[in-house]
Parts: structure tokens; C-alpha cells; sequence
């Protein structure tokens, strides 16, 4: 969702739209980084586990924040606070 939304937003556009941008694109990536940590069948230490989730956590919500400011990306929005709810809650196991 996040990719998607930075690909709508003109690249040439105003500093508002670059920041929507920049943050859909490190939005998706963080997200995509923190599913490979969690997919890995090698042993991964629980604290970077910790430190990768916490990461994600906070980028989404950031990223939430950057949406919520730019017409007709609420379901961006959206996504981002349920993926920041689920790292939430799958760090909370781990407590």
C-alpha cells in the first residue's frame, strides 16, 4: 500500500508530496525487510528481532502521520497503523 501510495505522488511535486513519497517508499521497505527477518528459517537473535520490529513499528506510524495530511490516502493511513498494531502486538510476545 505504502509503494503504491508513493507511486501516485508526483516525484516532481511540492515538498509535501516528497515527503509523502520518500516516506511510501521507506515505509514499504522497512516493511519488506522486517517480513524477511521474521521469514528467515537460520536462527535470528531475539533482540534484533526486537530492534527491527520496534523500527517498522515506528515508521509506519510515522509514515500514518505523512498520510494523513494527503488527500485520498486514508486507506494508506489505515495500513500503516495496522501494521504498526501488529509489530505492537508481536512485540509484546516477546516481552
Amino acid at each position: 500500500m505504502c509503494a503504491l501510495r508513493a507511486s501516485l505522488v508526483d516525484p516532481d511535486g511540492t515538498e509535501n508530496q516528497e515527503l509523502v513519497r520518500r516516506k511510501g517508499i521507506m515505509c514499504a521497505e522497512v516493511c519488506d525487510a522486517t517480513c524477511r527477518v521474521l521469514s528467515e528459517q537460520t536462527q535470528v537473535d531475539e533482540e534484533a528481532i526486537r530492534v527491527q520490529l520496534e523500527w517498522c513499528r515506528q515508521v509506519c506510524l510515522e509514515s500514518a502521520q505523512v498520510f494523513d495530511r494527503q488527500p485520498g490516502a486514508e486507506d494508506s493511513a489505515a495500513a500503516c497503523r495496522d501494521c504498526a498494531k501488529a509489530c505492537g502486538a508481536f512485540l509484546d510476545t516477546l516481552r
